[in-house]
This record gives C-alpha cells, structure tokens and sequence, in this order.
C-alpha cells in the first residue's frame, strides 16, 4: 500500500521543463535562465514567451507578441456591466475569478482535440488564448479599482507595456518610467514556480480538457488562499500590527511562545532566503533612494523582524520568502492592500498557461488514488429500524 503525505510534500506529479528550484542553494531559473538576470534585463512580455514556447524570443517575435496583448486589452461591455452588479465589498479576487471564468463565455471556443491516445491543442490557438488572457487580466483588475468606488473604469494606452499600462490605468495617468519597471520586475518574479498549489489546479483543470478560462479561473481559486498568494496582504498588516521596529523582537517572541503563524517567513522549497525577496529588497531600497534616501516606517520595521528572525528561525532554513517584500513594495507604490494578490495573478497566469500547454502535449487526465479510511462495508437499514 502507498505511504499517505499529507499535502503531497515530495510526491512527483508531472514532468515539465518550464522552471527549476534549488531550495538549498537559493536558486530559481526559468528555462534554465536564473531569476535575477531576467529580472535585471528581460521584461514582463519577453519572459512570458520564454515560458510558453521555451526560447527567448527574438527582437520581431517580441514585438508582434506585445502588439497583440496591445490589441487585445479591451473587453466587452457585458463584462463591465456584471463587475457593475458585484459588491463594491467583495475581495478582488473573488472579482476576478468570476470575470476570467465568465470571459469563456464572451469569447467561446475549445480547440483541444482528443485523438488516438494523445490529448493536444494546436499551438496557434494556445496562443491566441495566452494573448487574450495575459492581456486582459490585469485590464479587468484594474477596472475593478474604478467600478467598485462607483465610477468608469480608466480605457486601456494603446502605447505602454503590460505593467506600464496597468498602472495608468490603476491611476489615470503615465506612471513614473522607474515604477514602471519596478512593477514589470515584480511581474517577471511572480511569473512562474513549478508546482505551487495554484499551477497545480491548473494542470489538474487543464488535464480534463477544459477551457482555458476555466484553467485559469481554478488557478486563480487556488492562488486566493492565505497559505499561498494571499500571504503578501497579511505581511502588511502584521507588520503594521507590529507598528515599531523597537517592538519587533518582542512581537516575535511572543509569537514563537505561542506557535503564531508569522507571515511572509517560510517556503515548502527554499532552505534559504528566497531568492525573489532578495530582488524584491533591493526594489524596495531603490524606491527609497528615488524619495530621497530615507525609508519608510513599514520597511524598517520589516528590516527590524527579518533580524529579529534569524537567529530562531534562521536556524530552522525559515527565511523570508516573496510574500514578505512584495506586499511592502506595494504599499509603498500606493496599491491597496486588497489588489496585492490580483498583481500576483496577472504575473502568474504567464506560468499557469505555459503549464497548461505542457500539460496537453502529452496529456493524461489526473486521477490519483486515496485510502479509505472509513466504515467497513455495512448494511442499509431502512428508515424506521435506525
């Protein structure tokens, strides 16, 4: 009989060539490529070809990619009028996996074709599916800033990258070049790692053969959870909760003492710090260099935590992971709290469709087993004899 591992810790699922993690030394690299030169030098569209089709792209494939995620940012009005109806109240999330799915809907069609033994799709219409939903997520959540305070939503530039465009439309003006790239930076760390819970769901959708609206909205339940991209708002309010950096050490004393969960610390993969945080880091103190070389309150007391930490957890391979910098370096932009993971699933939707098309080049639908652990086989009795 199988061993049971509880949340499938270690347990192969698939094959795929799209990411690597070494948790011991601190390494994560797409396609072979190391996080922290795409992060230096590749942008947010350039790394989602590299995810889908396993190559950088050259200068003309990257520039007819960008120019149809340009035209295809639009979306119905239909779509528009349904967030309209939404509660202003409800978490971004839970908009967004209600419009992605309902997109499927606007814009039909499954192109995934069963044949002898084998499940695929064509690649011209894993494409076409990637542009619209790589180009329309962050449009609808930034639409959602707009209609949720009760006024129309900011139309898309037809002239600024994916994260440039995100935050005019965020705010209703060009954003700052240096923003720009800070968020495009932040899109290209949050794009993809392996079999995370949220890629999972997709794969796991995908591998059904359903719709990659479908694929998509699964992936974006998954990702909504607090133990996975819904870490990074709960980092904030922690750390405000914690107020001070001079109350830091105690805070987490008290913590530890009483087994309290501490946001933003750990990873099922890394020994070490997360890569990602260490560039995310570095954003945040070259945000601050930007204003004048002073940081702020909210940093420094995650500075004060992060030292507090290293000794106790350090000790244990508990470092930071990306959720701890992400979320201040949002903040700090000026983003609410609430859209900090909906950016997570902008960014992460590159990864969930290059795992989408893996998984139907060579598909076979999930089906693991279970044990039974329950009643022995036993009788029925009818209603008047219990």
């Amino acid at each position: 009989m199988s061993n049971y591992v509880p949340g499938l810790e270690g347990v192969i699922a698939t094959r795929s060539r799209i990411c690597s993690i070494d948790g011991e030394k601190g390494i994560l690299a797409y396609r072979g490529y190391p996080i922290d030169q795409l992060a230096a030098q590749s942008s947010f569209e350039e790394t989602t070809l590299l995810l889908l089709d396993g190559e950088l792209p050259d200068q003309d494939k990257l520039a007819t990619f960008s120019e149809r995620l340009r035209r295809n940012r639009r979306v119905k009005y239909n779509i528009r009028e349904m967030m309209k109806h939404m509660p202003p109240t409800g978490h971004p999330m839970e908009m967004l996996q209600s419009a992605m799915a309902s997109l499927g809907m606007f814009y039909p069609g499954n192109e995934c074709l069963i044949g002898e033994g084998r499940d695929s799709c064509g690649i011209d219409y894993i494409h076409d599916m990637t542009v619209k939903i790589i180009a329309r997520m962050p449009v609808v959540v930034s639409m959602w800033e707009h209609i949720r305070k009760g006024y129309d939503p900011v139309e898309p530039h037809p002239d600024l990258s994916t994260a440039a465009n995100f935050l005019y439309m965020m705010r209703g003006e060009e954003p700052d070049p240096d923003l720009a790239r800070i968020m495009d930076v932040c899109l290209v760390l949050h794009a993809e790692h392996t079999l995370n819970a949220s890629t999972f769901a997709a794969r796991v959708v995908g591998s059904a053969l359903a719709a990659p609206y479908a694929v998509i909205s699964a992936a974006i339940a998954a990702l909504s959870g607090p133990l996975h991209g819904g870490a990074n708002e709960r980092v904030v309010t922690m750390l405000r909760d914690i107020g001070t950096p001079e109350r830091a050490a105690d805070w987490l004393q008290q913590k530890l003492e009483n087994r309290g969960k501490i946001w933003g610390f750990g990873h099922r993969e890394y020994k070490v710090k997360d890569p990602r945080a260490t560039i995310l880091q570095r954003l945040l103190e070259k945000l601050a260099a930007k204003r004048g070389g002073e940081f702020t309150p909210l940093y420094e007391v995650a500075l004060a935590l992060e030292e507090a930490a290293s000794g106790p957890l350090g000790g244990k391979g508990v470092y930071p992971n990306v959720d701890y910098y992400s979320g201040i370096l949002y903040a700090e932009m000026g983003i609410p709290l609430d859209q900090f993971t909906p950016i997570f699933a902008i960014s992460r939707a590159a990864g969930w469709l290059a795992h989408w098309r893996e998984q139907l080049t060579e598909n076979r639908i999930y089906r693991p087993t279970q044990i039974y652990d329950g009643k022995p086989f036993r009788d029925y009795l009818p209603l008047d004899q219990r």
